[in-house]
């Protein structure tokens, strides 16, 4: 299975620096009245958080499967998914009441300095939001995902801020509340964010199938192996960072019973060693019909999907 120790260092050095961007933006907003940049505070008081569940998550699922956890600790990993994607859409929830409040209650525009604290913002978060994006993907982290995406939102909220602020400023009075417009429509982007994220995670504690296509390279990994006739059945679900696979597979039924059991460890072992991560396997021998079990017939083609 895939080390944990990437998306380990991408939640830490995320919760260092959502812990200075929190207190430069909340200062900052006060300071400034800007609701917007408060507001963007708060939310990444949220992704700090965020941050340690996700942080948590991996330590846990990499915890080796024990007597009461046979398959080991892998639905950490989506749970904690799912924790990231419920604060990120009430982090959303939040900023839009408080931007409709201080839409509908007049106030003094903006400072002009809060536009540089956006923009140090804006590229520190789409910085940590590639770099932590990337990790997720290497190790197919939801978690680490989702924490990305927190990132990635922090830095549309702070650049809908800065347009909406920037407005302000120029537009004078009458214009004072549109960095709160700026923030309210953030929001919609974070609620579809947040959406994605805890669909995702979701489907991956309900055991939902994996994509079409890596099912059919686990069963053109399974033919590969000396003594597979066919793939009669396969199945896979994702744990962690890694899968659990169940396999049927098809050989000479005038094996031994012996030979048909060392086909079943080849196949398994060259899944586990191949780059998907496949963490556990179970293997079914079934006779193949005898047509297609002579020697003449050699190994035909994949089975029908399954």
């Amino acid at each position: 299975m895939r080390s944990v120790q990437p998306g380990l260092i991408a939640a830490g050095v995320g919760m260092a620096a959502n812990i200075v961007l929190a207190i430069i933006k909340i200062v900052t907003g006060i300071v400034g009245n800007s609701y917007a940049l408060i507001a963007d505070g708060i939310e990444s008081t949220a992704d700090i958080l965020s941050s340690l569940v996700v942080w948590t998550g991996l330590k846990i699922s990499a915890l080796p499967p024990d007597e009461d956890h046979p398959y080991g600790h892998g639905k950490a990993e989506p749970i904690a998914g799912l924790v990231v994607a419920v604060a990120l859409l009430a982090a959303a929830l939040f900023i839009a009441i408080q931007s409709i409040s201080e839409i509908i209650t007049p106030h003094h525009a903006p400072a002009w300095f809060t536009l540089l604290v956006l923009a140090l913002v804006i590229a520190t978060k789409g910085t940590l939001y590639h770099f932590v994006s990337r990790v997720g993907n290497q190790l197919t982290s939801t978690a680490v995902k989702g924490d990305a995406w927190h990132h990635w939102s922090d830095a549309i909220t702070s650049a809908a801020a800065f347009v909406g602020i920037s407005i302000a400023l120029i537009g004078g009075k009458g214009y004072e509340a549109a960095d709160d417009w700026a923030a309210l429509f953030a929001c919609t982007i974070i609620l579809f964010n947040g959406y994605r994220i805890f669909h995702a995670a979701l489907n991956e504690i309900m055991d939902a199938a994996p994509p079409d296509a890596l099912h059919q390279e686990i069963r053109e990994l399974s033919s590969a192996v000396p003594g597979v006739v066919r793939i009669e059945k396969c199945r896979a679900r994702k744990s962690g960072l890694g899968l659990l696979v169940e396999i049927h597979v098809e050989v000479d039924g005038g094996l031994t019973v012996r030979q048909g059991h060392d086909i079943a460890h080849a196949v398994s072992d060259h899944l586990r060693a191949s780059r998907l991560s496949i963490q556990h396997v179970v293997v079914h021998i079934e006779p193949a019909p005898p047509l297609e079990a002579t020697p003449s017939a050699g190994r035909p083609g994949l089975s029908q999907p399954r």
